[in-house]
């Protein structure tokens, strides 16, 4: 499988981040319809006829390519990914030769469970913490109290961290940060009891919070900006 990497500036253009290595010849431009036609979006059938919930995306076009499924990037040719239940739009960026950009939407549907996901917990407890108190919920094993460091492969992994709030007052807001109070990544997140917080990891804070691999070992922190939460859990699932 040929591995694509892309990085997006700040102004969201797509650029080939090893030009020595890849080599897209095409002469110019793809068209969107040939660039569709050399392109298949497929979730795969359970026993009953219906979608399962493996979606599984590959082009042939001399592009660059960008996959989007469920919110999580992969920049490849050729992607997979498990799903929960649920309707999707899985969406293709490719970057041409020449530079163009082309976009392309595939609605899919997962209607029944054919590979479970499987859950990868990373803390188990309970604890409750108020406004502005960083260290509860620093994922740091020597400068948090309660979340454990994440490794590089859940950082660079790009993974989505489940998080159990069990209980939260009203209006209680949240914000996703790194331990230096440098970077504000999501701010005025509303908790709720009995939501699954997701947090999303991104390129940015796995550049700036890994501890190796280039990261700049700042740490993921949560942190309550207003009101109180308990906090249960946090995994994440593939």
């Amino acid at each position: 499988m040929k591995k694509i990497f892309l990085f997006f500036a700040a102004v969201c253009m797509l650029v080939a981040c090893d030009p020595v290595s890849e080599d897209i010849k095409n002469a110019g431009n793809i068209t969107l319809e040939e660039l569709k036609a050399k392109t298949t979006v497929t979730v795969d059938k359970a026993a009953s006829g219906q979608n399962g919930n493996v979606i599984t995306c590959s082009t042939s076009a001399p592009v660059n390519a960008k996959w989007n499924i469920g919110g999580k990037e992969f920049f490849s040719n050729y992607a997979k990914k498990k799903m929960k239940l649920g309707d999707y739009t899985v969406v293709l960026t490719a970057l041409c030769a020449d530079g163009t950009e082309l976009k392309l939407d595939f609605p899919v549907s997962c209607n029944e469970i054919t590979d479970p996901l499987t859950k990868y917990t990373l803390w188990e407890g309970e604890f409750t913490v108020g406004g502005w108190d960083s260290a509860p919920l620093r994922f740091s094993d020597s400068e948090g109290q309660n979340f454990p460091t994440l490794s590089d492969d859940i950082y660079f992994g790009l993974k989505t961290l489940i998080v159990d709030v069990k209980d939260a007052t009203d209006g209680c807001t949240a914000r996703i940060m790194n331990g230096w109070w440098s970077s504000v990544y999501k701010d005025n997140i509303p908790l709720t009891p009995g939501m699954k917080w997701e947090v999303e990891l991104t390129e940015q804070i796995a550049k700036e919070c890994a501890k190796g691999n280039g990261g700049e070992g700042r740490d993921l922190n949560l942190l309550i900006t207003n009101g109180s939460a308990t906090f249960t859990s946090v995994y994440y699932e593939e």
